[in-house]
């Protein structure tokens, strides 16, 4: 049976890699994002396309009324829109307190209000019973990131994932969260890595390579499926057990 499925981030990296993974079941696909030409350009047979600024309710009511009439019900939402921050404009000031509130508030609009905001707004639209959603969070929820904001806005989107969980589970809704590693042939970690840092965040894993952006798109793909009917308020990591440690 076809299902309609929502990608926020859908036009590059994981969530790109999602739609494929959905629209080859012969799912109706809707890639969200930002821009436009990225979204115009991506190769998902059959997917519709909606740019918007997912951090706007403005535009969230927009892309939720394209929603109403371009597809009615929403069987499956994967909320995988986010970044670090490193490509919005940086903060005019020269005021370190000032940098720091900027640094975390970009963060949190990116990864958290983002995800939150295009939920609640689909949220009665989800299929009952046998929705799904499904939110990317990241490594770095559960060790840090350096500067901290990136992962802390990423570990926020596991208690309003638990929550959900129990708001929705009455409806038959399941809600998870996958937390991808280091994930190659993204944006977010760019074509100019450092090649010291990537051997080092391959070394990190268990099995000895990075992931690609299929690996996480076949975990969110299996959450969305009947097999995974039973599995709600759960993380799924997806990174060759580089949390662990060697």
């Amino acid at each position: 049976m076809t299902r309609n499925v929502v990608i926020s981030g859908g036009g590059t990296g994981i969530g790109l890699a999602a739609a494929r993974a959905f629209a080859a079941d012969g799912d109706r696909v809707l890639l969200l994002g930002r821009r436009a030409e990225v979204l115009e350009k991506a190769d998902v047979p059959g997917a519709l396309t909606c740019a918007a600024d997912l951090s706007d309710p403005h535009a969230v009511r927009g892309v939720a009324r394209f929603v109403a009439d371009e597809l009615g019900t929403v069987d499956v939402l994967v909320n995988s829109a986010g970044g670090s921050g490193l490509l919005e404009p940086r903060a005019d000031t020269e005021d370190p307190l000032e940098s720091v509130a900027h640094t975390w508030t970009v963060n949190f609009r990116l990864n958290v209000l983002t995800a939150a905001l295009l939920t609640e707004a689909l949220r009665d639209r989800l299929a009952s019973p046998g929705g799904r959603v499904l939110f990317l969070s990241s490594i770095a929820a559960y060790r840090g990131s350096g500067s901290g904001a990136y992962a802390a806005s990423k570990a926020a989107l596991h208690p309003y994932a638990f929550d959900l969980a129990r708001e929705l589970g009455p409806r038959g809704i399941t809600v998870n969260v996958v937390a991808p590693g280091y994930v190659e042939d993204t944006e977010f970690f760019g074509e100019a890595m450092d090649p010291a840092r990537r051997d080092r965040l391959i070394a990190e894993t268990s099995i000895g390579r990075a992931a690609t952006p299929g690996d996480v798109a076949a975990t969110l793909h299996w959450l969305a499926s009947p097999g995974a009917r039973h599995i709600t308020a759960q993380v799924i990591q997806v990174n060759g057990g580089a949390e662990r440690g060697r």
